[in-house]
């Protein structure tokens, strides 16, 4: 179905929901490298106008790439909600965004809505708002999950010890946890990519890590990164397994190229909570993504990344995860070529999972060949912040010696909950406490002397 707007005399159509959609993206580089994006600024705004006039509806009865030859569209389509979706059936995406932004939407409307809305809706109207509409509407939005912790309550941010080290030694691991819980971080999780995937790594780390928070009783979880086959087998040996890791895409062609699908998604789901590991909930997977992955897989489809961005969305929705994150600049400039598009590319992100029903949390980061700097991410991290983003990477230094990017550090937390009065967890905050890593809500003096007790962990 096509779409044209006029504008002085001229007439611009384009072909397609799918141009459309890509026409009105704000400029990233990664559309342009697909071939997708407008072509000039004008253009760019009247696809937007024209867009802010297609019906809701047209995203159900074209969907952008059909469910005869995508896994992830048949889900999409077969998941939405039509009773969910009554309420807003009769409106435009232009109508879509008035809404969100009325004061009379509140978070409790928001979560009603959640089913009703499909991620090509929720993709578009995102390109139809500021950078201050996707932080307020975002807000409103909270999404709890549970597992040994509790996440996403308001007036709460939580943060991921990233350990990671180039040779998965687990005394370095060990050691950067270390330095991570005495700068009050790690409720969110503790979570190593391994420098080899594999399931002994998989048996190894998780075993360290499960001894930590068990001798201690640190109310938190761990995961290895590794793929989720490797998971599932570790699980069969008897690995201590919290939670269970993969990184998803928006398109049938892109999780093939990940290696998974659906059937593997469900197996590995029931696995991870057959094991009942969790003491306060039973949110059991952790869910990675990023724009640009599915160009680079060639499987888009044609369509803009962040709208392939928002079906990853939506097929992590099926399980019930307990974090999801969008590692926004970690693939590097040809996807998002600076600042400026991370920063963008990061508000739009977490706006889209948390409507999609997502407890979005946000690898604020960027690669060293990108035309970033950390004042960007200082940027986006408060900004995220502002949101009511649910979690984001604590890396020692923010240099992950492993991947070979630039991340947040476990200060950029401490100074975040301090500037807007955030606190951690509340299984996990009365733990720093009892620990005398805090008091009264921040970090102690004292608090390094909790660190003979905690490495005591390692040998015990």
């Amino acid at each position: 179905m096509a779409y044209q707007v006029s504008h002085r005399g001229s007439t611009y159509r384009f072909a397609d929901l799918a141009a459309l959609l890509a026409r009105a993206t704000p400029l990233r580089s990664g559309d342009v490298l697909a071939g997708v994006a407008a072509a000039t600024a004008l253009e760019r705004a009247l696809a937007q106008r024209a867009l802010a006039e297609v019906p809701l509806t047209d995203f159900l009865d074209h969907p952008i790439i059909p469910a005869e030859v995508d896994e992830v569209s048949a889900y999409l389509l077969a998941s939405h909600d039509r009773v969910a979706f009554a309420p807003i059936s009769g409106f435009t995406v232009g109508d879509l965004r008035d809404f969100l932004l009325a004061e009379s939407t509140t978070g409790e409307v928001l979560a009603d809505l959640t089913w009703g809305l499909t991620p090509e809706m929720v993709a578009a109207v995102s390109k139809l708002l500021r950078n201050q509409d996707l932080i307020a509407v975002a807000r409103k939005r909270r999404v709890v999950t549970a597992f040994r912790s509790t996440l996403g309550l308001p007036g709460r941010f939580a943060t991921r010890i990233q350990p990671n080290h180039p040779a998965d030694d687990v005394a370095g691991i060990f050691a950067s946890t270390i330095d991570g819980l005495l700068l009050g971080a790690g409720d969110a999780v503790i979570g190593v990519n391994p420098a080899t995937d594999g399931v002994t790594p998989i048996m190894r780390i998780s075993e360290v890590l499960a001894e930590l928070i068990e001798h201690h009783g640190i109310p938190t979880q761990s995961c290895v990164l590794a793929h989720v086959r490797h998971t599932i087998e570790a699980i069969d040996r008897g690995a201590p397994v919290d939670l269970v890791f993969q990184s998803i895409g928006g398109s049938e062609g892109l999780n093939r190229g990940f290696g998974i699908d659906i059937a593997l998604l469900d197996e590995a789901h029931a696995a991870g909570r057959a094991l009942a590991r969790g003491t306060v909930g039973d949110n059991v997977m952790y869910f990675e993504t990023g724009q640009g992955a599915a160009l680079s897989a060639g499987a888009h489809h044609g369509v803009d990344q962040q709208t392939m961005e928002a079906r990853a969305y939506g097929l992590a929705r099926r399980y019930r995860p307990l974090l999801v994150n969008t590692v926004v600049g970690f693939i590097g400039p040809e996807y998002l070529y600076d600042g400026k598009q991370i920063i963008r590319a990061g508000l739009e992100d977490h706006f889209c999972g948390k409507l999609l029903g997502l407890p979005m949390g946000v690898d604020v980061c960027y690669t060293n060949h990108a035309e970033a700097d950390s004042d960007d991410m200082d940027v986006l991290l408060t900004l995220l912040g502002v949101a009511g983003v649910n979690f984001v990477m604590g890396v020692p230094g923010t240099d992950d010696v492993m991947l070979g990017y630039q991340s947040t550090s476990y200060h950029d937390a401490v100074y975040l909950r301090d500037v807007l009065g955030l606190r951690p967890a509340p299984e996990f905050e009365a733990w720093l406490e009892s620990a005398g890593v805090t008091s009264q809500h921040h970090l102690t003096d004292a608090s390094p002397q909790a660190l003979p007790a905690l490495a005591g962990g390692a040998d015990d």
